[in-house]
């Protein structure tokens, strides 16, 4: 399964990017999909992630900021991103969990808010 990231890039401080992601494998079933991103000198951290019902979850730093949505036919994840932060810089990373249990990463976008 292969998992690509587009949509990153460099914005101003207060701007705005749309992340998107896709899972190339239809023969799986997804159950979660989300972000994951990790600043230089940091751990990989929890952005958002969506269950295919519907559920999200978020980290505090981007709740109210950051909005995660999905298209299961499409096998594709969303991230909007606004109101950004020089400290939302970080490469971000889309990952899938299918219903057998196994997590699929992307390579990672790099997001960078200038200040």
């Amino acid at each position: 399964v292969q998992v690509v990231e587009t949509g990153g890039g460099l914005v101003q401080f207060g701007g705005s990017l749309r992340l998107s992601c896709v899972a190339n494998d239809v023969t799986i079933r997804i159950v979660t999909m989300g972000w994951y991103r990790q600043a230089p000198g940091s751990q990989r951290v929890l952005v958002a992630d969506i269950r295919r019902g519907g559920t999200t979850r978020y980290s505090d730093s981007v709740t109210g900021r950051f909005t995660i949505s999905r298209d299961n036919a499409k096998n594709t994840v969303y991230l909007e991103m606004n109101s950004l932060k020089p400290e939302d810089t970080a490469v971000y990373y889309c990952y899938v969990v299918d219903d057998r249990g196994l997590e699929f990463w992307g390579k990672g976008t790099l997001v960078t808010v200038s200040s």
